[in-house]
């Protein structure tokens, strides 16, 4: 995720630094009017292709980029609209792409009608370079992180399947994470969200799936209209804006959510909570770039209280005020006897629900010597920003699909590892 306040790549910027989506090329063929398959990993209206990921931090996808092929590892953001690449050689930075040994990359005049049209949808917008020659773009985080280089040209082989031309920035500064050890393991980020510059767009994508598993084991993402989802979906619109507002991304994978579940009973709050306001400020945001949930100060507040309620006698919170971890989730436990016992979380969305339980519930982290579990849902407020964010670590065995065409959101819980064989990947 990287997201930003008016778009979900400024919105949240080092939440991305949660989980690692490592996509490893696997077969894949390429015929026309066909899906690209990979486990997490996106394709274009080409036969499937299958790619593998694992993840931690960030999720991120293996590819090459150039001619010869130089190997990148970029982070899947559906939040962020400009992929980037690390393009100069810096301290702690271990991966970078070299635009100097590809005879394939072309970068973009400042004068040009790409540099002008093309980056429309950009939160920070384009200008020339020093030199008055290139297009020159930045994108920023919300944790005051930000990356700047020449927009540019270059063919991207995604599970062997070349795209040529493809539009990313090509970034001289550091930027994205403030967490240098996962700097360090990845060379960009793919922006994968409906923004003109988007890889979506760009590979006129009508539709793409991903299936993430849990600890560490290996996803599928598939690009385009292939394979069946492995049982029914259940389907909620995508939201769009009538107006232009200062708050709200038009680009983004918004939904409306509705309402919020513990257990069986729905939280006690007004509808308009959820809606976003005349500043746009309150959109729902599917964001494969951001690892945990996070929800608005009032709705986050009502969880908490009905979740607490609900789990005494069951959990033992840490009562320590000083203790927030990622700077936005302050309800967190001594090791549960037992989570079978913990009540599920269901998020309630226009026609769908999604049912958060188990361990996707409670985050195993360290608190000076010892191990703790906080809740995984956080406060939006206490990151500064004015939106739900729906992460990536409660869409594990879960089948997403984002459908372009009919424009919708669609989700079903599997078993990712089931649903990576049956696509015919193994790891």
């Amino acid at each position: 995720m990287a997201s930003s306040i008016s778009s979900l790549s400024l919105l949240l910027p080092s939440l991305t630094t949660l989980i690692l989506l490592q996509i490893q090329t696997c077969v894949s063929s390429s015929q026309t009017q066909k899906p690209l398959l990979l486990p997490l990993k996106t394709q274009t209206q080409t036969p499937p292709r299958k790619l593998a990921f694992q993840h931690n931090v960030t999720l991120t996808i293996s590819l090459t980029i150039g001619s010869p092929p130089q190997n990148v590892t970029m982070v899947l953001d559906t939040g962020s609209e400009l992929s980037w690449l690390h393009c100069k050689k810096l301290p702690n930075l271990n991966s970078t792409f070299n635009p100097l040994l590809s005879s394939s990359y072309t970068p973009t005049p400042c004068n040009s009608s790409v540099c002008m049209t093309r980056t429309r949808d950009l939160t920070i917008p384009a200008s020339c370079d020093p030199n008055n020659k290139l297009c020159h773009v930045i994108v920023s985080y919300a944790d005051a992180s930000s990356a700047e280089g020449t927009l540019a040209a270059e063919t991207f082989s995604l599970a062997g399947a070349a795209q040529p031309g493809t539009l990313f920035g090509c970034m001289d500064s550091a930027g994205y994470t403030s967490d240098i050890n996962e700097d360090a393991k990845t060379t960009g980020l793919m922006g994968m969200n409906r923004g003109s510059l988007s890889l979506v767009t760009q590979m006129v994508l009508p539709k793409f799936s991903y299936c993430i598993s849990g600890e560490d084991a290996f996803g599928v993402l598939l690009l385009g209209d292939g394979p069946s989802a492995p049982s029914p979906l259940q389907y909620t619109p995508l939201v769009t804006a009538t107006t232009s507002s200062p708050y709200f991304d038009r680009v983004a994978y918004t939904v409306q959510l509705e309402g919020i579940k513990v257990s069986e009973k729905l939280l006690q709050l007004p509808k308009s909570v959820f809606v976003p306001d005349h500043t746009g400020a309150g959109q729902t945001m599917v964001d494969s770039g951001t690892q945990f949930t996070f929800l608005l100060g009032p709705v986050y507040n009502s969880l908490k209280d009905e979740f607490l309620e609900q789990t005494k006698g069951v959990l033992t919170r840490i009562e320590d005020p000083n203790f927030v971890f990622e700077g936005a989730m302050d309800l967190c436990y001594h090791a549960p006897a037992s989570l079978a016992a913990v009540p599920a979380v269901t998020l309630v969305f226009s026609g769908a629900e999604m049912r958060v339980s188990g361990e996707r519930l409670l985050y195993r982290v360290s608190k000076g010597r010892d191990w703790v579990y906080c809740f995984t849902f956080g406060n939006s407020d206490l990151l500064g920003i004015e939106a739900y964010v729906i992460g990536h670590h409660h869409q594990q065995n879960v089948w997403m699909e984002f459908d372009l065409v009919k424009s919708r959101v669609g989700f079903t819980e599997t078993t990712c590892d089931l649903a990576s064989q049956r696509l015919g990947f193994s790891p």
